[in-house]
């Protein structure tokens, strides 16, 4: 098989390691001057985090080029992972349409502008290919891929994007509805909306916030879900009883969320704080990604583990 990646950013390379990973061919399209030095850059540490995988293998696989037409000419599938910007994914799907075998999944990685608006001028040949495949960082890592169509998305390309992205080990998900922010995304905004709210008021620094979240609801929540912990919380009552005792007092709870404004001053301690606890700068961030990313492996492989026990 054959993908074009269109956009070599954090995301675009983690989904060209991905790809190549499992024996893809892969062509990374992207205007930036150090293209070819942007994937040579980044793939030891992908690699780092594609159990098996070796960087000059991976490499083999990935070819780039600046012509947006030849690097989808033969594509099956086309990941753009491009600005979050309407105007530009319009444009540029247009021209990956135009360019693109007419049979090719057409998936962008958008994580918050949904595809009936990015497929507004495309005809409906193309329109029917086009959906979210949104990923949760790193993608080469994190299971999740949120798999949202449009109104005018075919269901056989919601079925085939399902198919891909699984056998790539993923989880996807498909969303019901469209809604800006998808799912996750959302679910990440409500969390971090709070936690910022508990740093700015002093009730705690921002690494005892993630302390905080580490041991107790990121652990939780990696083995069962909020609905699933909230039923088990309720003993053999399950969720009936959680409703029924704590539901009342739980709706008056979000009414004392906090919603903090993001200015100057805000900025600087946040900024202040989780730089001080985690460094800043390439270096600083290439050791704690890896050390991210060999968590999250190790946790997968745990939970994958009481699974199967």
């Amino acid at each position: 098989m054959t993908a074009a990646v269109v956009g070599a950013g954090t995301i675009g390379l983690a989904w060209a390691a991905l790809f190549a990973a499992h024996g893809i061919e892969v062509t990374v399209t992207d205007p930036r001057d150090d293209l070819d030095a942007a994937v040579d850059e980044a793939l030891p540490m992908l690699a780092a985090g594609l159990p098996g995988s070796d960087a000059t293998e991976l490499r083999r696989r990935i070819s780039t080029t600046h012509d947006l037409a030849e690097a989808v000419a033969g594509a099956r599938l086309v990941q753009e992972n491009g600005p979050e910007n309407l105007e530009f994914k319009q444009h540029l799907f247009a021209d990956v349409a135009h360019h693109a075998p007419a049979g090719a999944l057409l998936a962008t990685s958008s994580s918050g502008i949904v595809a009936t608006r990015i497929a507004e001028r495309l005809p409906d040949e193309a329109a029917a290919r086009l959906l979210v495949a949104h990923p949760f960082n790193p993608p080469h890592i994190v299971p999740l891929v949120e798999i949202v169509p449009g109104e005018r998305t075919a269901e056989k390309t919601v079925e085939k994007a399902i198919a891909f992205y699984r056998a790539l080990g993923k989880t996807p998900v498909r969303l019901r509805k469209e809604l800006p922010g998808f799912a996750a995304n959302r679910l990440q905004g409500a969390v971090l909306q709070e936690a910022i709210h508990l740093v700015l008021s002093g009730v705690v620094d921002a690494e005892e916030l993630d302390t905080v979240m580490k041991a107790s609801l990121g652990g939780r929540y990696a083995a069962v879900g909020p609905f699933e912990s909230f039923h088990l919380g309720g003993g053999p009552g399950g969720i009936r009883h959680m409703m029924r005792h704590l539901g009342p007092g739980l709706a008056q709870g979000w009414q004392r969320l906090g919603h903090p404004e993001l200015d100057a001053a805000a900025v600087a301690t946040l900024v202040g704080q989780t730089e001080a606890a985690y460094g800043s700068g390439p270096d600083a961030y290439r050791r704690r990604a890896l050390l991210r990313d060999r968590k999250q492996i190790a946790l997968d492989a745990a939970l994958r583990q009481a699974e199967n026990d």
